[in-house]
């Protein structure tokens, strides 16, 4: 059953390729069925509730010193993990057009479409509606935002979610199947939850954080190699999108996000990141591609059109690597 996960064949290896393509196809045409969700728990969802019991459970301060509960925080992900992939490895069981479906529930190309183009749309409003929408995709206060603090908080997220929520899940269903998937979707809704670095979660979050860390390391440089491609009429074009991202995505503070962000600044020519309000306390952090313009509504919808360039391009990167491992693998 284990040896199920890796492709051992050329053909293998193809038909994977080329499922995780219609998966892709299928995500952009159907989106998210808002009706199924109404009525069934997202699997996403049911990740949060798991991880949410783990840390009710194990993250108690009370007579516990921080190494006790960051080795406890290690012990309740491998256990979410082995969970992970045990489903993964049932589901699995249902052959091709399991791993179909479930790959077309977990990949989330058009729901980050949606959600950047409604900061992009509330924009052309008015200001209080722009903020409400882009407070729906970051945690942070977005009470003070101006059009410029809302225009970049929506870049940087759309390209950091490009890796997130399409290239990582795709890439660790190529490498392990379903199992594969369902174990960094599990690790990444993790660190979105118990990643954090302040006291109640950088002790116990520790493992979720260093996992994803390790997970999206391979997938936020593929990301960022699409964007640079992706951003070639782009106002920055191809050359300004690889300089930015071979010189300020360490200056980032996670070690992936940068690459994917500074790619995407660099490309349509605007600058991001920067100093930025969590709730109560500032958090600074330097500019990537400085030099840049100031990022505005037309800047996210530029940044809108690179997204879907680039998905574009995987999608015809997985068929065409996939015809010339096996030829006949669309027949």
């Amino acid at each position: 059953m284990l040896d199920n996960l890796i492709p051992h064949t050329a053909e293998e290896f193809a038909l994977r390729m080329i499922i995780l393509a219609a998966a892709l196809m299928l995500d952009w045409l159907f989106g998210e069925p808002d009706m199924l969700w109404r009525r069934i728990p997202h699997p996403v969802v049911l990740f949060g509730r798991a991880i949410s019991l783990g840390e009710r459970l194990g993250n108690r301060k009370k007579g516990r010193t921080g190494l006790t509960r960051r080795r406890t925080g290690v012990c309740a992900m491998l256990v979410l993990v082995l969970i992970a992939g045990l489903f993964g490895i049932g589901l699995s069981l249902g052959g091709g057009l399991a791993e179909l479906v479930v790959l077309t529930v977990l990949l989330a190309g058009r729901s980050l479409d949606d959600h950047i183009r409604a900061v992009f749309l509330a924009l052309g409003e008015n200001i209080q509606a722009a903020q409400g929408a882009v407070a729906m995709i970051v945690g942070r206060d977005t009470s003070q935002m101006d059009e410029a603090d809302i225009a970049r908080a929506a870049i940087e997220t759309g390209a950091e979610n490009l890796s997130d929520g399409v290239i990582a899940p795709a890439f660790w269903f190529l490498l392990l199947g379903v199992p594969g998937l369902l174990i960094y979707k599990m690790t990444n809704t993790a660190d979105s939850m118990i990643g954090y670095r302040n006291a109640r979660y950088l002790a116990f979050g520790w493992a979720a954080a260093r996992f994803d860390d390790v997970l999206n390391y391979v997938p936020a440089r593929l990301t960022a190699l699409l964007i640079c491609v992706a951003a070639t009429n782009a106002q920055g074009g191809i050359s300004r999108a690889f300089a930015s991202m071979l010189q300020d995505a360490g200056k980032h503070q996670s070690p992936n996000a940068g690459w994917p962000e500074a790619a995407m600044a660099g490309g349509i020519d605007v600058w991001l990141a920067g100093p930025r309000r969590y709730h109560n306390r500032v958090r600074h952090a330097a500019q990537l591609h400085a030099r840049g313009r100031t990022a505005d509504r037309t800047t996210v919808l530029e940044a809108l059109r690179v997204l879907i360039i680039a998905q574009i391009l995987f999608g015809l990167a997985l068929v065409l690597c996939a015809i010339s491992l096996a030829p006949d693998v669309l027949i």
